[in-house]
Protein backbone atom coordinates (compact mmCIF):
# COMPACT_ATOMS: atom_id res chain seq x y z
CA UNK A 1 0.00 0.00 0.00
CA UNK A 2 1.48 3.64 -1.01
CA UNK A 3 2.49 6.02 1.79
CA UNK A 4 -0.31 8.20 2.01
CA UNK A 5 2.67 11.24 2.99
CA UNK A 6 4.54 10.04 -0.31
CA UNK A 7 6.52 12.67 -2.50
CA UNK A 8 6.39 10.21 -5.64
CA UNK A 9 4.72 12.77 -8.10
CA UNK A 10 1.16 11.89 -9.22
CA UNK A 11 -0.62 11.44 -12.47
CA UNK A 12 -1.32 15.33 -12.32
CA UNK A 13 1.38 16.80 -12.02
CA UNK A 14 2.65 19.78 -13.79
CA UNK A 15 -0.98 20.74 -14.33
CA UNK A 16 -1.98 24.33 -12.93
CA UNK A 17 -5.16 24.53 -11.30
CA UNK A 18 -7.20 28.08 -10.10
CA UNK A 19 -9.83 27.10 -7.35
CA UNK A 20 -12.34 29.71 -7.37
CA UNK A 21 -14.68 27.54 -5.83
CA UNK A 22 -16.01 27.33 -1.54
CA UNK A 23 -17.97 25.25 0.64
CA UNK A 24 -18.26 21.51 -1.27
CA UNK A 25 -19.00 21.42 -4.41
CA UNK A 26 -15.63 22.24 -6.10
CA UNK A 27 -13.59 22.30 -3.06
CA UNK A 28 -13.64 18.22 -3.33
CA UNK A 29 -13.11 18.54 -7.14
CA UNK A 30 -9.46 20.56 -7.01
CA UNK A 31 -8.88 18.33 -4.05
CA UNK A 32 -9.00 15.26 -5.83
CA UNK A 33 -7.14 17.25 -8.30
CA UNK A 34 -4.36 17.91 -5.73
CA UNK A 35 -4.24 14.57 -4.35
CA UNK A 36 -3.29 13.24 -7.85
CA UNK A 37 -0.22 15.99 -8.15
CA UNK A 38 -1.94 18.99 -9.68
CA UNK A 39 -0.62 22.23 -7.90
CA UNK A 40 -4.04 23.98 -6.85
CA UNK A 41 -4.02 27.67 -5.86
CA UNK A 42 -7.38 28.24 -3.98
CA UNK A 43 -8.16 32.07 -4.12
CA UNK A 44 -10.31 33.52 -1.34
CA UNK A 45 -11.39 36.86 -0.46
CA UNK A 46 -9.46 38.76 1.65
CA UNK A 47 -10.41 38.55 5.33
CA UNK A 48 -13.03 35.78 5.67
CA UNK A 49 -12.36 33.28 2.80
CA UNK A 50 -13.94 30.65 2.41
CA UNK A 51 -17.15 30.15 4.61
CA UNK A 52 -16.24 26.82 5.36
CA UNK A 53 -13.52 28.16 7.02
CA UNK A 54 -15.81 29.01 10.03
CA UNK A 55 -18.05 26.03 10.48
CA UNK A 56 -18.19 22.78 11.51
CA UNK A 57 -16.62 21.79 14.47
CA UNK A 58 -13.77 23.98 15.50
CA UNK A 59 -10.66 22.56 17.53
CA UNK A 60 -8.47 25.44 18.12
CA UNK A 61 -9.74 27.21 16.44
CA UNK A 62 -9.39 25.46 13.00
CA UNK A 63 -12.17 23.66 11.16
CA UNK A 64 -11.63 20.01 10.56
CA UNK A 65 -14.66 19.95 8.15
CA UNK A 66 -12.58 23.11 5.83
CA UNK A 67 -9.92 20.45 6.52
CA UNK A 68 -11.78 17.56 4.87
CA UNK A 69 -12.15 19.44 1.59
CA UNK A 70 -9.01 21.33 1.27
CA UNK A 71 -5.65 20.13 1.26
CA UNK A 72 -2.99 19.93 -1.07
CA UNK A 73 -3.57 23.41 -2.09
CA UNK A 74 -1.88 27.07 -1.65
CA UNK A 75 -4.35 29.97 -0.06
CA UNK A 76 -4.48 32.95 -2.04
CA UNK A 77 -6.56 36.20 -1.29
CA UNK A 78 -7.75 38.10 -3.64
CA UNK A 79 -10.85 40.65 -4.21
CA UNK A 80 -11.90 40.05 -7.37
CA UNK A 81 -14.95 42.14 -7.33
CA UNK A 82 -11.72 44.78 -7.51
CA UNK A 83 -10.01 45.74 -10.68
CA UNK A 84 -6.58 45.26 -9.24
CA UNK A 85 -7.35 41.70 -8.25
CA UNK A 86 -9.12 40.89 -11.95
CA UNK A 87 -6.01 41.78 -13.22
CA UNK A 88 -3.94 39.24 -11.36
CA UNK A 89 -6.33 36.96 -11.61
CA UNK A 90 -5.38 36.82 -15.34
CA UNK A 91 -1.74 36.56 -15.00
CA UNK A 92 -2.78 33.96 -13.04
CA UNK A 93 -4.80 32.52 -16.18
CA UNK A 94 -1.74 32.62 -18.30
CA UNK A 95 -0.13 29.96 -16.58
CA UNK A 96 -3.00 27.55 -15.83
CA UNK A 97 -4.02 24.68 -17.27
CA UNK A 98 -7.68 24.68 -15.36
CA UNK A 99 -9.80 26.99 -13.83
CA UNK A 100 -12.58 25.72 -11.73
CA UNK A 101 -16.00 27.71 -10.33
CA UNK A 102 -18.78 27.09 -8.67
CA UNK A 103 -20.67 30.72 -8.59
CA UNK A 104 -24.16 30.61 -10.33
CA UNK A 105 -24.40 31.48 -13.99
CA UNK A 106 -24.06 34.44 -15.06
CA UNK A 107 -21.51 35.35 -12.30
CA UNK A 108 -18.46 34.53 -14.56
CA UNK A 109 -19.98 37.00 -17.03
CA UNK A 110 -20.01 39.73 -14.91
CA UNK A 111 -16.24 39.46 -13.64
CA UNK A 112 -15.20 39.91 -17.53
CA UNK A 113 -14.74 36.00 -17.57
CA UNK A 114 -17.90 34.84 -19.78
CA UNK A 115 -17.12 31.69 -21.87
CA UNK A 116 -16.47 33.49 -25.23
CA UNK A 117 -13.64 35.87 -23.49
CA UNK A 118 -12.03 32.91 -21.69
CA UNK A 119 -11.81 31.17 -24.95
CA UNK A 120 -9.86 33.93 -26.91
CA UNK A 121 -7.71 34.68 -24.51
CA UNK A 122 -6.86 31.49 -22.95
CA UNK A 123 -7.43 28.91 -26.15
CA UNK A 124 -5.84 26.49 -24.40
CA UNK A 125 -7.96 26.52 -20.62
CA UNK A 126 -9.92 23.78 -19.37
CA UNK A 127 -12.65 25.78 -17.43
CA UNK A 128 -14.78 23.19 -15.20
CA UNK A 129 -17.76 24.82 -13.28
CA UNK A 130 -20.57 23.21 -11.19
CA UNK A 131 -23.95 24.91 -10.64
CA UNK A 132 -27.38 23.60 -9.36
CA UNK A 133 -29.47 23.00 -12.36
CA UNK A 134 -27.12 23.58 -15.22
CA UNK A 135 -26.37 26.47 -17.24
CA UNK A 136 -29.15 26.66 -20.03
CA UNK A 137 -33.21 25.87 -18.66
CA UNK A 138 -35.74 28.03 -16.67
CA UNK A 139 -33.93 27.40 -13.61
CA UNK A 140 -30.49 28.21 -14.32
CA UNK A 141 -31.26 31.29 -11.74
CA UNK A 142 -31.94 29.68 -9.18
CA UNK A 143 -30.17 29.22 -5.94
CA UNK A 144 -29.39 25.30 -5.35
CA UNK A 145 -27.96 23.54 -2.17
CA UNK A 146 -27.51 19.89 -1.64
CA UNK A 147 -30.59 18.94 -0.15
CA UNK A 148 -32.80 20.75 -2.81
CA UNK A 149 -31.11 18.63 -5.62
CA UNK A 150 -31.72 15.44 -3.45
CA UNK A 151 -35.56 16.66 -3.39
CA UNK A 152 -35.58 17.43 -7.25
CA UNK A 153 -33.68 14.61 -8.81
CA UNK A 154 -36.00 11.94 -7.74
CA UNK A 155 -33.14 11.09 -5.15
CA UNK A 156 -35.58 11.69 -2.11
CA UNK A 157 -38.23 10.12 -3.95
CA UNK A 158 -37.22 6.97 -3.72
CA UNK A 159 -35.38 6.93 -0.51
CA UNK A 160 -37.61 5.97 2.75
CA UNK A 161 -39.72 3.61 4.31
CA UNK A 162 -43.24 2.58 2.00
CA UNK A 163 -45.18 3.98 4.57
CA UNK A 164 -42.88 6.98 5.40
CA UNK A 165 -41.96 10.57 4.32
CA UNK A 166 -39.07 10.84 1.48
CA UNK A 167 -35.80 10.76 3.05
CA UNK A 168 -32.22 12.56 2.24
CA UNK A 169 -28.61 11.17 2.21
CA UNK A 170 -27.15 12.22 4.92
CA UNK A 171 -23.63 13.03 3.21
CA UNK A 172 -23.89 16.06 0.93
CA UNK A 173 -24.26 13.26 -1.68
CA UNK A 174 -25.28 16.19 -4.59
CA UNK A 175 -21.96 17.94 -3.84
CA UNK A 176 -19.66 15.03 -3.75
CA UNK A 177 -21.11 13.65 -6.93
CA UNK A 178 -20.73 16.72 -8.95
CA UNK A 179 -17.39 17.19 -7.88
CA UNK A 180 -16.26 13.80 -8.67
CA UNK A 181 -18.30 14.22 -12.21
CA UNK A 182 -16.14 17.52 -12.42
CA UNK A 183 -12.92 15.65 -11.84
CA UNK A 184 -13.60 13.04 -14.44
CA UNK A 185 -14.64 15.96 -17.16
CA UNK A 186 -11.45 17.79 -16.65
CA UNK A 187 -9.01 14.98 -16.64
CA UNK A 188 -10.75 14.41 -19.70
CA UNK A 189 -10.31 17.21 -21.48
CA UNK A 190 -6.59 17.64 -20.52
CA UNK A 191 -6.32 14.18 -22.49
CA UNK A 192 -8.33 15.85 -25.39
CA UNK A 193 -6.43 18.14 -25.37
CA UNK A 194 -3.10 17.10 -25.78
CA UNK A 195 -4.48 15.47 -28.87
CA UNK A 196 -6.09 19.07 -30.39
CA UNK A 197 -4.13 21.55 -28.38
CA UNK A 198 -7.97 22.98 -27.16
CA UNK A 199 -9.02 23.80 -24.00
CA UNK A 200 -12.97 22.66 -23.23
CA UNK A 201 -15.81 23.94 -20.98
CA UNK A 202 -16.99 21.22 -18.55
CA UNK A 203 -19.99 21.77 -16.61
CA UNK A 204 -21.72 19.70 -14.00
CA UNK A 205 -24.55 20.40 -12.21
CA UNK A 206 -25.82 19.11 -8.61
CA UNK A 207 -29.24 18.16 -9.72
CA UNK A 208 -28.06 16.42 -12.97
CA UNK A 209 -25.23 14.30 -11.21
CA UNK A 210 -28.03 12.54 -8.66
CA UNK A 211 -30.78 11.89 -11.85
CA UNK A 212 -27.43 10.52 -13.50
CA UNK A 213 -27.24 7.93 -10.56
CA UNK A 214 -30.34 6.84 -10.83
CA UNK A 215 -29.18 3.69 -12.61
CA UNK A 216 -31.87 0.58 -12.70
CA UNK A 217 -34.55 2.83 -10.76
CA UNK A 218 -34.65 5.04 -14.27
CA UNK A 219 -34.29 1.97 -16.67
CA UNK A 220 -37.27 0.30 -14.71
CA UNK A 221 -39.45 3.83 -14.77
CA UNK A 222 -38.69 4.25 -18.45
CA UNK A 223 -39.80 0.77 -19.51
CA UNK A 224 -42.68 0.51 -17.23
CA UNK A 225 -44.10 4.39 -16.86
CA UNK A 226 -44.52 3.56 -13.19
CA UNK A 227 -42.88 5.49 -10.85
CA UNK A 228 -40.19 3.48 -8.15
CA UNK A 229 -42.03 3.26 -4.98
CA UNK A 230 -40.10 3.74 -1.63
CA UNK A 231 -38.52 0.31 0.07
CA UNK A 232 -36.42 1.23 2.27
CA UNK A 233 -34.18 -1.23 2.99
CA UNK A 234 -35.32 -3.24 0.86
CA UNK A 235 -33.95 -3.97 -2.93
CA UNK A 236 -36.91 -2.29 -5.27
CA UNK A 237 -36.37 -5.70 -7.73
CA UNK A 238 -35.28 -8.37 -5.68
CA UNK A 239 -35.73 -10.50 -2.24
CA UNK A 240 -34.41 -11.80 0.03
CA UNK A 241 -32.22 -8.38 -0.05
CA UNK A 242 -31.74 -6.29 2.65
CA UNK A 243 -31.66 -5.70 6.76
CA UNK A 244 -32.29 -8.69 8.58
CA UNK A 245 -32.46 -8.86 12.15
CA UNK A 246 -30.21 -11.02 14.44
CA UNK A 247 -30.28 -11.65 18.05
CA UNK A 248 -28.04 -8.46 18.79
CA UNK A 249 -28.55 -6.04 16.21
CA UNK A 250 -28.94 -5.95 12.22
CA UNK A 251 -27.26 -7.44 9.61
CA UNK A 252 -26.98 -6.56 5.44
CA UNK A 253 -27.39 -9.25 3.34
CA UNK A 254 -27.52 -8.95 -0.72
CA UNK A 255 -28.30 -12.00 -2.15
CA UNK A 256 -28.59 -10.61 -5.78
CA UNK A 257 -29.27 -13.67 -8.16
CA UNK A 258 -30.73 -17.21 -7.61
CA UNK A 259 -27.53 -18.58 -7.07
CA UNK A 260 -27.05 -16.55 -4.39
CA UNK A 261 -30.36 -17.05 -2.98
CA UNK A 262 -29.87 -20.69 -2.80
CA UNK A 263 -26.92 -19.92 -1.19
CA UNK A 264 -28.69 -18.29 1.34
CA UNK A 265 -31.50 -20.60 2.20
CA UNK A 266 -29.23 -23.20 2.24
CA UNK A 267 -26.60 -21.54 4.88
CA UNK A 268 -30.03 -21.11 6.61
CA UNK A 269 -31.12 -24.53 5.99
CA UNK A 270 -33.73 -23.29 4.75
CA UNK A 271 -33.33 -24.72 0.90
CA UNK A 272 -37.30 -26.19 0.72
CA UNK A 273 -38.53 -22.74 0.48
CA UNK A 274 -37.45 -22.64 -3.15
CA UNK A 275 -40.46 -25.56 -3.10
CA UNK A 276 -43.55 -23.23 -2.15
CA UNK A 277 -44.78 -21.91 -4.71
CA UNK A 278 -45.06 -18.52 -2.82
CA UNK A 279 -40.96 -18.08 -2.88
CA UNK A 280 -40.00 -20.10 -5.77
CA UNK A 281 -38.92 -17.58 -8.21
CA UNK A 282 -37.70 -13.69 -7.58
CA UNK A 283 -41.15 -12.52 -8.47
CA UNK A 284 -42.88 -14.80 -6.48
CA UNK A 285 -40.85 -13.44 -3.18
CA UNK A 286 -41.05 -10.04 -4.35
CA UNK A 287 -45.12 -10.60 -4.09
CA UNK A 288 -44.94 -12.28 -1.26
CA UNK A 289 -41.96 -10.53 0.64
CA UNK A 290 -43.68 -10.08 4.19
CA UNK A 291 -44.57 -14.06 4.72
CA UNK A 292 -41.16 -14.92 3.80
CA UNK A 293 -39.35 -11.63 5.90
CA UNK A 294 -41.16 -13.16 8.49
CA UNK A 295 -39.72 -16.69 8.03
CA UNK A 296 -36.24 -15.64 7.35
CA UNK A 297 -36.55 -13.24 10.36
CA UNK A 298 -37.51 -16.41 12.81
CA UNK A 299 -34.37 -18.03 11.45
CA UNK A 300 -31.74 -15.25 11.73
CA UNK A 301 -32.87 -13.63 15.24
CA UNK A 302 -31.51 -17.60 16.79
CA UNK A 303 -27.74 -15.96 16.13
CA UNK A 304 -25.76 -12.90 16.72
CA UNK A 305 -24.14 -10.56 14.24
CA UNK A 306 -20.89 -11.99 14.23
CA UNK A 307 -21.89 -15.74 13.77
CA UNK A 308 -24.19 -14.67 10.95
CA UNK A 309 -21.41 -12.90 9.06
CA UNK A 310 -18.84 -15.68 9.30
CA UNK A 311 -21.10 -18.22 8.38
CA UNK A 312 -22.60 -16.27 5.75
CA UNK A 313 -19.49 -15.15 4.34
CA UNK A 314 -18.53 -19.02 4.56
CA UNK A 315 -21.16 -19.70 2.30
CA UNK A 316 -20.13 -17.61 -0.49
CA UNK A 317 -22.87 -15.13 0.62
CA UNK A 318 -22.66 -11.18 0.68
CA UNK A 319 -23.10 -9.56 4.09
CA UNK A 320 -22.42 -6.97 6.47
CA UNK A 321 -22.53 -5.32 9.78
CA UNK A 322 -24.14 -2.31 9.74
CA UNK A 323 -21.51 0.01 11.17
CA UNK A 324 -21.54 3.56 12.66
CA UNK A 325 -18.68 5.86 11.76
CA UNK A 326 -16.68 4.70 14.57
CA UNK A 327 -16.76 0.94 13.98
CA UNK A 328 -15.89 2.21 9.78
CA UNK A 329 -12.48 3.21 10.80
CA UNK A 330 -11.84 1.51 13.36
CA UNK A 331 -12.41 -1.66 10.85
CA UNK A 332 -9.50 -3.45 9.48
CA UNK A 333 -10.46 -3.31 6.39
CA UNK A 334 -10.74 0.20 5.93
CA UNK A 335 -7.64 0.62 7.97
CA UNK A 336 -5.65 -1.52 5.36
CA UNK A 337 -6.99 0.53 2.71
CA UNK A 338 -5.82 3.29 4.81
CA UNK A 339 -9.39 5.18 4.02
CA UNK A 340 -8.65 7.38 7.10
CA UNK A 341 -4.94 9.61 7.44
CA UNK A 342 -3.55 12.22 9.00
CA UNK A 343 -2.31 15.84 8.12
CA UNK A 344 0.12 17.26 10.06
CA UNK A 345 -0.90 21.08 10.39
CA UNK A 346 1.87 22.28 12.47
CA UNK A 347 0.59 23.90 15.22
CA UNK A 348 -2.49 22.39 14.94
CA UNK A 349 -1.23 19.65 15.18
CA UNK A 350 -2.62 16.24 12.98
CA UNK A 351 -5.81 16.72 11.77
CA UNK A 352 -7.67 13.06 10.50
CA UNK A 353 -9.26 13.10 7.34
CA UNK A 354 -10.56 10.82 5.06
CA UNK A 355 -8.31 8.75 2.66
CA UNK A 356 -7.60 8.22 -0.72
CA UNK A 357 -10.73 6.07 -3.02
CA UNK A 358 -8.56 5.50 -6.18
CA UNK A 359 -5.66 3.71 -6.00
CA UNK A 360 -2.94 4.01 -8.27
CA UNK A 361 -0.45 1.42 -8.32
CA UNK A 362 2.58 3.50 -10.54
CA UNK A 363 1.58 7.38 -9.06
CA UNK A 364 -0.98 7.43 -6.27
CA UNK A 365 -2.36 9.88 -4.78
CA UNK A 366 -0.68 11.60 -1.68
CA UNK A 367 -0.46 14.63 1.03
CA UNK A 368 1.65 17.06 -1.04
CA UNK A 369 0.36 19.72 1.33
CA UNK A 370 -1.14 20.53 4.28
CA UNK A 371 -4.74 22.65 4.65
CA UNK A 372 -3.30 26.42 4.07
CA UNK A 373 -3.71 29.08 6.61
CA UNK A 374 -6.27 31.22 4.82
CA UNK A 375 -3.66 33.86 2.55
CA UNK A 376 -0.83 31.96 3.45
CA UNK A 377 0.67 31.55 0.20
CA UNK A 378 -0.62 34.98 -0.93
CA UNK A 379 3.05 36.75 -1.54
CA UNK A 380 4.45 33.66 -2.49
CA UNK A 381 2.67 33.20 -5.29
CA UNK A 382 2.15 37.16 -6.25
CA UNK A 383 5.96 36.91 -6.20
CA UNK A 384 6.22 33.75 -8.93
CA UNK A 385 3.87 36.10 -11.51
CA UNK A 386 6.84 38.82 -10.61
CA UNK A 387 4.83 41.35 -8.34
CA UNK A 388 7.98 43.39 -6.90
CA UNK A 389 7.64 44.24 -2.95
CA UNK A 390 6.60 48.04 -3.77
CA UNK A 391 3.26 46.30 -5.50
CA UNK A 392 2.52 43.81 -2.61
CA UNK A 393 2.84 46.87 -0.55
CA UNK A 394 0.23 48.76 -2.37
CA UNK A 395 -2.09 45.54 -3.04
CA UNK A 396 -2.00 44.79 0.75
CA UNK A 397 -3.12 48.39 2.25
CA UNK A 398 -5.94 48.90 -0.45
CA UNK A 399 -7.11 45.82 0.85
CA UNK A 400 -6.80 43.37 -2.56
CA UNK A 401 -5.01 41.13 -0.55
Amino acid sequence: MANPNSNTAGSLEGIRVIDLTRVISGPFCTQMLGDHGAEVIKIEPPERGDIVRSQGNMVEGFSWYFAQFNRNKRSLTLDLRRDEGKAILHRLLEGADVLVENFRPGVMAKMGLDDATLRERYPRLVVGRINGFGSTGPYRDRPAYDFIAQAMSGFMGVNGPADGEPMRAAPPISDMVASQNLAFGICAALVRRERSGQGEIVETALTNGLIGMMGYLAAEFFATDRVPARTGNDHPMLYPYGLFRASDGEVAIAPSNDLMVERFLGALDMLHLLDDERFCNNARRMANREPLREILTRATEQRSVDDWIEHLNRAGVPCGRVHDLRETFDDPQVQAQQMKIELDQGAYGRIPTTGFPVKMSEAPAAVHRPVPQLGEHTLEILRELGIDEGALEALRANGVI
